[in-house]
């Protein structure tokens, strides 16, 4: 049984942006949608807009927007009982940038009507299998940040949390073939060390949490290395 398409108007996170977007001052003339994708239980996930608007300054801005809403993206380290040695869980699956694998810190997609801490542990658990309650987890930016002001709606928030383990538990998470089908996900989990993990990122906000997490527990020594 297919699922009622929720209406564009009604999704949170184009509520969520048309406010922000009037709370600023903007005058909206006129939106029309070009594709919007939705999730398997109907749900909008993000859309392609072209947006007629006015600044309070009688300027009209860039018409192009992608409508994505915000992310979460996770720092898991996971610090050897004996050695103290560190390692980060990686997730590596294929973005329709090039269609290469990439390798990414866990991540997920957040609608103005959650919380970020909440999503950001259910996504580590259904992206390398790791059971984390939201209390456990350590913000990183104070607000979300914006990758893209000039196209795209979507603000970061950065998370990370640590766990000891044996070197035996560590390494049961690489390898391990993780996803939901119903999202099309085949995502593969991957152990690496920092400095290996900074080799291996090539999106700006993997590369970016690695930093903002080494200055907040201030390893300098492994900054040094990446």
């Amino acid at each position: 049984m297919s699922k009622q398409k929720e209406a564009l108007q009604d999704a949170p996170k184009f509520r969520f942006w048309k406010s922000q977007m009037e709370a600023n001052g903007m005058k909206i003339n006129d939106i029309k949608d070009y594709y919007v994708r939705y999730r398997h239980n109907g749900e909008v996930l993000f859309a392609m807009l072209e947006v007629d608007a006015d600044t309070p300054e009688g300027d009209k801005i860039p018409p192009a927007l992608f409508l994505k809403g915000h992310a979460a993206s996770m720092l898991v380290c996971l610090i050897d009982k004996e050695t103290k040695d560190k390692f980060v869980v990686l997730v590596k699956q294929r973005r329709i940038a090039d269609g290469s694998q990439t390798y990414e810190h866990p991540a997920g997609m957040v609608d103005a009507s959650d919380a970020a801490d909440d999503v950001a542990a259910r996504e580590i658990g259904e992206e390398i299998g790791l059971t984390v309650t939201a209390n456990e987890l350590t913000r990183l930016n104070p607000h979300a940040w914006y990758p893209s002001t000039g196209t795209s709606d979507e603000g970061m928030h950065f998370f990370y949390i640590e766990r000891e383990m044996t070197r035996d538990e560590i390494m049961s998470f690489h390898l391990k073939n993780m996803g939901s089908e119903a999202e099309f996900e085949r995502i593969t989990s991957i152990v690496a060390t920092i400095p290996e993990s900074q080799k291996l990122i090539t999106n700006v906000n993997g590369l970016l949490l690695n930093f903002l997490y080494l200055k907040h527990v201030g390893d300098y020594e492994t900054m040094k290395l990446l």
